[in-house]
């Protein structure tokens, strides 16, 4: 009896491991998330001549990640923002910061963003992203303060599964090589890099 008995459990602890490794598989497993064009936004300010600190934008750019908000656990994400579309509100200013001075779009069109890394806080509503930026062919590492805002059903239009995140970083620009004004503190060296998003669930 003391065998059959014995023979049924490691029947069942047989039948059942599969469907517990399937189901753990399956919570861990990350979706990805494709930030919504519409509802990205990069906002970026650096001091000029000590009088004021100047606020810029930049209107293009797009991305994508894989996460799991329940695990908390990101394993890559990607942004890349076209340097051309700098946009302080005046015209000549927007043109030298294409120019050769600043982004040099000519050469480096693109600004890019590679995750390498997320931590959470306890809550799961904050947490350090880490990363590398490209920017005029040098590429750094970067750490940007995370915010998880909402993830919910959108309540109208596509109505998809949505997770809204806001993040900012602090930058030393001459440390990609652009150096312009840095000297003579006519332009400031630290950048403060602003996101605010929307992403969508594929």
């Amino acid at each position: 009896m003391q065998k059959l008995y014995s023979g049924s459990v490691r029947l069942s602890l047989a039948l059942l491991t599969p469907l517990l490794l399937a189901a753990g598989l399956a919570k861990a497993e990350q979706a990805v998330w494709e930030i919504d064009a519409e509802h990205f936004s990069i906002a970026f300010e650096t001091e000029h001549v000590g009088f004021q600190k100047q606020l810029g934008l930049f209107l293009e750019a797009s991305g994508s990640f894989r996460y799991d908000p329940d695990s908390r656990e990101l394993s890559g994400g990607s942004v890349e923002v076209q340097a051309g579309s700098i946009f302080s509100n005046h015209d000549a200013r927007d043109n030298h910061l294409r120019g050769r001075d600043f982004l040099n779009v000519r050469r480096n069109p693109v600004i890019a963003f590679e995750a390498t890394g997320f931590v959470s806080d306890d809550e799961g509503v904050r947490g350090t992203l880490s990363g590398d930026l490209t920017m005029l062919g040098e590429t750094h590492p970067v750490s940007l303060q995370v915010t998880i805002n909402k993830q919910a059903r959108y309540p109208f239009g596509h109505k998809r599964e949505t997770l809204g995140l806001s993040a900012h970083t602090t930058i030393s620009r001459s440390l990609w090589g652009m150096d312009y004004g840095v000297a003579d503190n006519l332009v400031g060296d630290e950048v403060t890099l602003r996101f605010e998003f929307e992403a969508l669930r594929q």
